[in-house]
């Protein structure tokens, strides 16, 4: 029997993926990645319904694997997932084709349906490039979002253990993983559940001991409550990247009381500038919502202001998703138009792109450490520690010699393309 796993979503949906397919692996089953080029006997889509915009691919991934049904290239559809868990049975007014359904973490389930016993382990199958992975410390969240569904649909916050996140460290870094991505909903809530304190820094420390990790970098912090004592392990440790993946969503005050993010403008400040003070050369990614109910152009206009002075090295807006199920769908009403919200986010996104064009000039005959993620015949495509892979810029690296993915090299900055870099390798 034949399966491809198409992953719809967020890098903690990839996790998932990639393990369901070692469970799959270990039963005896042949497991693909990936919408299916060939006929396959069952296509598992694992689904994302966090915004409007994530529905709307999972079921126009759905639709594409319908097709491909009707032609005879696949015999079944099986659909998990956030998106799968979010609505249930009416998956099927979607496509009455799909077979099966699951919710979001019932993998004993699929597993026992096709045959197999499902036995609880950190073995996965890499769909990354192997010389990175990410690694999700949790599951859930206790954060009382006004626009988020997550926590209905994954419950609280749940942490993994410390020893069995760190054997899955060490068994990614006995396979040749050099580069560690740190995923869950809230990374900077991680332990709290489990040891009744905070225990991110400490996990950080500890993972950075891993022999063979060259680099950690975490994602999805949350402002509030961060952990001050987090900053002296990034700037103590050489194999911490200087990068924190911290969604804000507003900077306005009174955004921030009605999104229920538990902070405010003076706050927000105050912690981005001990962050950058605390870690010299960090680089900032941050999250921007757009459009939530309530926002006015006043508001907006303050955000935009915010966007301008803090000049985050990285950001990302999307407009507000009125979601059912969530705090918002019961307090607030969605008057701000589609268009409206739109505009203010492709205007915040036209200023990131002139901080990025600045930012890139000045890096201009820098020399920095890169990590070859892809050979492209006569070019290279690599990244430095301030840029996660898929998301961020990356470098184009040009060399007289083939050089090796996976690898660092160190690589002179020559010419912006701009969001991204053109290089060249420097001899050591």
């Amino acid at each position: 029997m034949k399966i491809n796993i198409v992953n719809i979503g967020c890098f903690k949906n990839l996790v998932d993926s990639e393990k369901l397919m070692a469970q799959l692996a270990r039963c005896g089953l042949e497991t693909e990645f990936g919408t299916p080029t060939s006929k396959t006997d069952i296509v598992i889509i694992n689904t994302c319904g966090f915004t409007g915009d994530a529905e709307n691919d999972s079921r126009k991934a759905i639709l594409q694997l319908v097709t491909q049904k009707n032609e005879g290239l696949i015999k079944q559809i099986w659909v998990m997932g956030c998106y799968s868990q979010k609505i249930g049975a009416r998956i099927k007014q979607i496509a009455p084709e799909i077979e099966r359904f699951y919710g979001n973490f019932d993998w004993h389930n699929i597993v026992h349906d096709l045959g197999g016993e499902y036995i609880e382990c950190n073995n996965r199958i890499l769909t990354t490039p192997p010389h990175y992975a990410y690694i999700k410390i949790s599951e859930g969240c206790n954060q009382p979002c006004s626009y988020c569904i997550k926590p209905r649909i994954n419950g609280p916050l749940r942490s993994r253990d410390m020893k069995d996140v760190l054997d899955e460290c060490r068994q990614l870094a006995a396979k040749g993983v050099k580069e560690l991505q740190i995923v869950a909903q809230n990374t900077t809530a991680y332990g709290i559940d489990l040891y009744g304190d905070n225990r991110i820094a400490e996990l950080m420390c500890r993972i950075s001991d891993i022999k063979g990790v060259e680099w950690i970098r975490l994602h999805y912090a949350y402002p509030t409550a961060f952990p001050k004592e987090l900053l002296q392990v990034m700037h103590q440790r050489d194999n911490i990247c200087k990068y924190i993946d911290m969604a804000i969503q507003h900077c306005s005050t009174k955004m921030l009381r009605l999104m229920r993010r538990g902070t405010s403008k003076e706050s927000l400040i105050e912690l981005i500038t001990e962050i950058r003070s605390e870690v010299p050369d960090v680089y900032l990614r941050t999250t921007i919502m757009t459009g939530h109910p309530g926002e006015t152009d006043a508001d907006f206009d303050e955000l935009r202001e915010f966007v301008i002075k803090q000049r985050f090295e990285r950001m990302g807006v999307f407009p507000y998703s009125h979601e059912r199920g969530t705090y918002c769908d019961s307090h607030y009403e969605d008057t701000i138009s589609k268009e409206i919200k739109r505009s203010r986010a492709l205007e915040l996104m036209a200023l990131q792109k002139q901080i990025y064009q600045e930012l890139n000039d000045s890096l201009v005959n820098t020399t920095e450490r890169m990590i070859i993620d892809e050979i492209k015949g006569n070019y290279s495509i690599g990244r430095g520690e301030h840029s996660t892979p898929m998301a961020d810029p990356k470098v184009i690296i040009h060399s007289d010699h083939p050089l090796v993915q996976g690898n660092f090299y160190n690589v002179r900055l020559t010419k912006t393309l701009g969001k991204d870099m053109e290089g060249v390798i420097v001899k050591q």
